[in-house]
């Protein structure tokens, strides 16, 4: 017997000017307005007389929510212009058309200038409570692909050297926040570690002007073994650990290590042991010092090809850092949470789609996907406490993507939200503290 209650029945109209589509964006926004964010993009982006020079605070911040709201291209940013979502944003909203000129209107000097928001961000959002807590702050650097599948995308048309067409970003990320602090683009056919002691120097650059005090420590993969990032660590006086490219000549040194040295450890394969030597990487016209090198060795799996050829394999770190052995062995191999980050700023804003054919609008669309991605996670360590990593989708479910409905009595509006809400509580305290928020300078 069919129900009664039919949604056939059900009867549809878009005629409310009231409602707010997203309205928990209320949170970030109240972050961003308390950081003035509309107005470090006002005084720091200058498009010359570039079509879309006109209003950048608006039409950035209009991005980064549509980013938080889960757009993950120019024309989602639609949704934020109905009814009265405005409201919770805190700012007026410009159309998609507007909104791709202003993308277009960036070149690549202009992308620099968001680098130095984001920057001048960083620190007022550590001012202003986000600050990691602690004696050290550990840095993540990686590279990713953002896949392209055109053939008229400046920088983006070209193989990288996973044999796709697309871009080949650096992202260095705070562990284990996520909080994303140096992002570039950089073209599809770059190497891994293309750039990377300079993008290193300004990442560590941006930490100290932050107010950053404590001791710093680099983990990489083997795609950064590059003389010029540890000279980078070096001049910055940064600790790190950076994964070594096994080469015959590092074999021979591995293969001098005494048995006796192999100390056992749990790992995921029975029979795994770490064992440490010294090393002076890189060419000797590099004038390196010799350094920690810190080596697992791991039993093939029985029955795989590997097993015909080798008793071991093995992976193997460089490092300046004091301290135990294991301890450290176990700490770089936490190196792989960069991914989460990488996966967050993929899909849990726009980086996996770069919309534009103009590098120089990819470039911006990653500066200000990366504004909203760390807005997210400073709303979490100001306004829930939170050190862990929570990622951006659990946060749109939970906290941004309520729907609500403005009512305006006299000069006073309210947001009314669904009773009985899950988050409630997680809500209201978040918003009192960040509505707290005081602007250091």
């Amino acid at each position: 017997m069919r129900s009664s209650h039919s949604l056939d029945r059900l009867s549809v109209q878009f005629d409310d000017d009231r409602l707010v589509a997203n309205a928990g964006l209320l949170l970030p926004a109240t972050l961003a307005q308390h950081l003035e964010l509309a107005e470090l993009f006002d005084t720091h982006v200058n498009l010359g007389d570039a079509p879309g020079r006109a209003n950048a605070g608006i039409k950035a911040m209009t991005l980064i929510h549509s980013a938080l709201a889960g757009g993950d291209c120019i024309d989602d940013a639609a949704g934020l212009a109905s009814a009265s979502t405005g409201v919770v944003l805190g700012h007026g909203m410009r159309w998609v058309s507007s909104l791709g000129i202003f993308l277009r209107s960036f070149s690549w000097g202009d992308v620099r200038s968001l680098d130095r928001v984001s920057r001048v961000l960083l620190a007022r959002a550590w001012g202003a409570g986000a600050m990691r807590r602690g004696d050290t702050l550990t840095i993540d650097v990686d590279s990713s692909i953002c896949e392209t599948y055109g053939f008229k995308k400046q920088g983006g048309s070209r193989f990288t050297h996973t044999h796709v067409r697309g871009y080949h970003p650096l992202v260095a990320v705070a562990s284990p926040s996520g909080e994303v602090l140096h992002a570039r683009l950089r073209g599809g056919p770059a190497n891994t570690g293309r750039g990377a002691g300079n993008f290193l120097a300004e990442c560590f650059a941006r930490v100290q002007e932050a107010g950053y005090r404590g001791s710093i420590v680099l983990r990489a993969d083997s795609g950064f073994y590059t003389h010029k990032v540890v000279a980078a660590c070096e001049r910055a006086k940064v600790a790190y650990s950076i994964t070594v490219k096994l080469r015959p000549s590092l074999h021979k040194t591995i293969g001098a290590i005494p048995e006796e040295d192999w100390v056992p450890i749990p790992y995921f394969i029975e029979g795994a042991a770490v064992a440490e030597t010294t090393y002076r990487p890189f060419a000797r016209g590099h004038k390196a010092k010799a350094v920690r090198l810190i080596v697992r060795r791991v039993p093939p799996t029985p029955g795989s090809q590997l097993a015909l050829y080798t008793e071991w394999s093995y992976h193997a770190f460089i490092t300046n850092r004091e301290g135990e052995m294991l301890e450290l062995e176990t700490d770089h191999r936490q190196h792989a949470e960069v991914e989460n980050a990488i996966r967050d700023l993929k899909y849990g804003v726009g980086l996996n789609h770069l919309p534009s054919g103009r590098f120089g609008a990819n470039g911006a669309w990653l500066a200000l996907n990366v504004m909203a991605h760390n807005l997210c996670r400073w709303v979490g360590r100001i306004g829930l406490g939170e050190e862990t990593f929570e990622t951006i989708k659990t946060m749109r479910r939970r906290l941004f993507e309520i729907p609500g409905r403005i009512s305006r009595t006299g000069r006073q509006d309210t947001l009314h939200l669904p009773w009985r809400w899950p988050w409630e509580g997680r809500f209201y305290a978040a918003l009192d503290l960040l509505r707290a928020v005081v602007l250091v300078i």
